[in-house]
């Protein structure tokens, strides 16, 4: 046999190598996956509508899989903690992060320096659902209106104190008092849970808060709404005001949540998840869940949340920006 049969033999031989050494991967990584349970990070404490999103989406992955989903808490730093250790995590698909536009949004404005970049750190899976905040106050509290709120602050300038559980919750309060012309004070907490707690003691005098933890509260009596923050009322809060009928015009903001994984991700695992997220997040239970705890199902693919995270993080350098709140 010739030199150049030789050759040309064994390059086909290697050919054959290479192609049985990389395809089982790549089926792998698609037709297998997932062989072993999944753990969601999420940057808010237990009880948070970003953690109760979180384990509506765990429910999801493991009625279509059958694997189990392990949920990993990482609260504080306004989702700092979490949001670097999901960044980096092995981008197998076994660890996703569930997380709102306060770390792929918000914190791009609010901070000089991230330990993380919301974009190229990140895989978007899809979004999951959507919803208004409202403004609570203890059910002790004299405060029955957004005007009896506002001439409270007048009253008594940077005294007042607001109670904030993560940077969209923050900035909500943070435009309420900038379009109202008060000056107050911001006690920061790391998850909305805790913030409730000191408002319902009155250790603070109000905040604006996710709907999913405030509402059972505000059920009870513990709580009582002052305003929502969306240009409509609530469908779980009809007779409670929106901040523009309120006599603050032109007022509105919404938070979000989304499911991410780091970047690096194989597609075909991105794809595999996106499928299930959005069958899961539109099925009529889940989107009876969300409507029970204050969120509407907002699903997205892949290729549309990544592009709304760009979107949604101009939206919230803006409203940063025109509350007049200085990086940290």
């Amino acid at each position: 046999m010739c030199v150049s049969r030789v050759r040309a033999v064994w390059l086909a031989l290697l050919a054959l190598v290479l192609v049985a050494g990389v395809v089982p991967q790549a089926y792998a990584a698609d037709g297998e996956y997932p062989n072993k349970p999944i753990k969601i990070i999420v940057p808010f404490p237990p009880g948070s509508g970003t953690d109760t999103s979180a384990r509506r989406v765990a429910q999801i992955i493991t009625d279509e899989t059958g694997q189990p989903v392990v949920i990993d808490n990482k609260p504080g730093a306004s989702g700092f903690i979490a949001a670097q250790a999901a960044a980096t995590s092995p981008p197998d698909g076994y660890t996703l992060f569930v997380t709102t536009n306060t770390t792929h949004a918000a914190n791009a404005s609010l901070f000089k320096k991230l330990p993380y970049d919301p974009i190229k750190d990140f895989a978007p899976i899809g979004r999951i659902a959507r919803a208004g905040l409202v403004l609570v106050v203890a059910s002790e509290s004299p405060v029955k209106t957004l005007a009896d709120l506002t001439k409270l602050a007048k009253e008594q300038p940077g005294k007042l104190t607001f109670a904030s559980g993560s940077s969209s919750t923050r900035i909500a309060s943070e435009m309420y008092a900038t379009m109202a012309g008060l000056q107050m004070l911001h006690i920061p907490y790391k998850g909305v849970p805790q913030a409730i707690t000191d408002v319902m003691a009155r250790q603070v005098d109000f905040m604006i808060s996710d709907v999913t933890p405030a509402l059972p509260l505000i059920r009870a009596g513990k709580l009582r709404p002052i305003a929502v923050t969306l240009e409509k009322r609530h469908v779980d809060l009809p007779d409670v005001p929106t901040m523009a009928e309120s006599g603050l015009d032109g007022y509105s903001i919404s938070a979000w949540t989304a499911a991410f994984a780091p970047a690096g991700t194989p597609r075909p695992i991105i794809d595999k998840l996106a499928v299930i997220l959005r069958k899961g997040v539109e099925s009529p239970a889940m989107k009876e869940s969300f409507a029970a705890t204050g969120g509407e199902a907002a699903p997205m693919t892949p290729d549309e949340l990544g592009k709304f995270v760009v979107s949604e993080t101009e939206k919230w350098a803006k409203a940063v920006k025109d509350a007049g709140i200085e990086p940290e």
